[in-house]
């Protein structure tokens, strides 16, 4: 039998954000309804539309009816967290076979998943570091990897894997220039010394970037889904969880040597804190016994199966991409050479999935943009969405294949 999920992660996190919807909103609706809260941009018209009905209103009456929605809601958002933990399902894919490793990275071989694949054009896929690279293979049947190896590519997938001491001590500009190179290296030698097609994955692809800035010899195009550049391109600032918590999260660093798991997770949960509490309740009231239940708990245990990051990394990522912005000012570095988008003069693709909430699409068109030769789609998905959403294979995965088959020069 299954062992019972701790998540999802950070637990008391998810269970605050439910009880801060329910508290603000019975707190709220009586300052709406008396002209009290200020109504700006977008909610402005929609705003005001509320504040004439609350005012016609039985007081008494809608708050009795508020609070019997809201604790109905929350009971279902309870019952969809106590669903999850104790819900059967279980990972089982095996990893194919790793043609490079060091530590704990690994260069694992996805042609060999399928017959059209063994012999087929070789991709380096680089995913983020923050969570792990198997959302691109989460299930047989839900495998943007697997997907590729069967239409004649062969697809090499850069795993992470899970950071050791000495590995949580390095830099980012170290990792690129010496790892990712070496893997850029290996995937060259499967395609007999021919550069390759680079694909990289939310972070994975402003590495992909600085990856073919290093080494154009190499690389053949690049794709990029959902890569971000721009980062303050929503706020026009860095932002608040930067701005505000800088010192905190040094302290933090400095303390543990890395960004710890439930840090992250706090981070992504505070861009949207009623997600987990409309997600988990939409669950709760579907069901488990069901092909989406499944997926669902398939892909909350990879949210929650996140590793730390190095201190040295989280530095150059929350304080240099997001406090400073260096990517966008053309400051950033690796390898002492300054990364520059204009100077990449290679067939590149982005994909800026146009409802992504992780990184917001002003920020991935900034990098496309940047590019000299490079050609956007803006498909209606989100940042997880795009990658394995109920539409991913036809809406979101066979485009970017259709433009590999195009562009690869192998």
């Amino acid at each position: 039998m299954r062992a019972r999920r701790n998540g999802p992660r950070p637990l008391a996190m998810h269970l605050m954000a439910a009880g801060t919807i329910s508290a603000s909103s019975l707190s709220a609706w009586p300052l709406l309804r008396s002209g009290w809260m200020p109504l700006n941009g977008n909610l402005a018209e929609p705003g005001r539309a509320l504040q004439k009905e609350l005012a016609a209103a039985n007081p008494e009456a809608f708050s009795t009816a508020l609070t019997d929605e809201l604790m109905r809601r929350h009971d279902a958002f309870l019952s969809g967290i106590e669903t999850y933990r104790d819900h059967p399902y279980s990972r089982t894919i095996e990893d194919p076979p790793p043609l490079w490793e060091r530590g704990p990275a690994k260069l694992l071989d996805y042609g060999v998943t399928d017959r059209a694949g063994t012999d087929g054009t070789p991709l380096l896929v680089v995913p983020s570091m923050i969570n792990r690279g198997y959302i691109l293979d989460l299930t047989v049947e839900n495998s943007f990897l697997r997907f590729l190896a069967g239409r004649g590519f062969r697809p090499l997938l850069v795993d992470w894997g899970t950071p050791d001491e000495a590995w949580l001590a390095r830099d980012l500009s170290d990792i690129l220039s010496t790892d990712l190179v070496e893997m850029l290296e290996t995937a060259t030698e499967t395609a007999g010394g021919a550069p390759v097609t680079v694909i990289g994955y939310c972070m994975g692809g402003t590495m992909a970037t600085a990856l073919a800035a290093l080494s154009p010899d190499r690389v053949s195009a690049l794709v990029l889904l959902a890569a971000p550049w721009d980062f303050h391109a929503d706020d026009g600032g860095p932002p608040p969880f930067v701005a505000a918590g800088r010192p905190m999260l040094e302290n933090l660093l400095s303390a543990l040597g890395c960004l710890p798991v439930d840090v992250l997770q706090m981070l992504f949960l505070s861009i949207d804190m009623a997600q987990s509490w409309e997600k988990f309740r939409r669950f709760g009231a579907a069901g488990r016994d069901t092909e989406t239940a499944e997926m669902f708990v398939a892909l909350e245990d990879w949210l929650n199966d996140g590793v730390p990051l190095g201190a040295q990394v989280a530095r150059e990522c929350l304080f240099g991409w997001y406090g400073d912005n260096l990517p966008m000012r053309g400051e950033w570095q690796v390898a002492g050479r300054p990364v520059r988008p204009s100077e990449i003069d290679m067939p590149a693709l982005a994909v800026v999935p146009s409802q992504d909430r992780i990184v917001p699409p002003a920020s991935a068109a900034a990098l496309a943009a940047a590019l000299p030769r490079c050609e956007t789609l803006s498909p209606s998905a989100g940042h997880i969405g795009m990658m394995v959403g109920s539409r991913a294979l036809t809406k979101l995965w066979q485009p970017p294949a259709d433009w590999l088959r195009e562009n690869s020069a192998y």
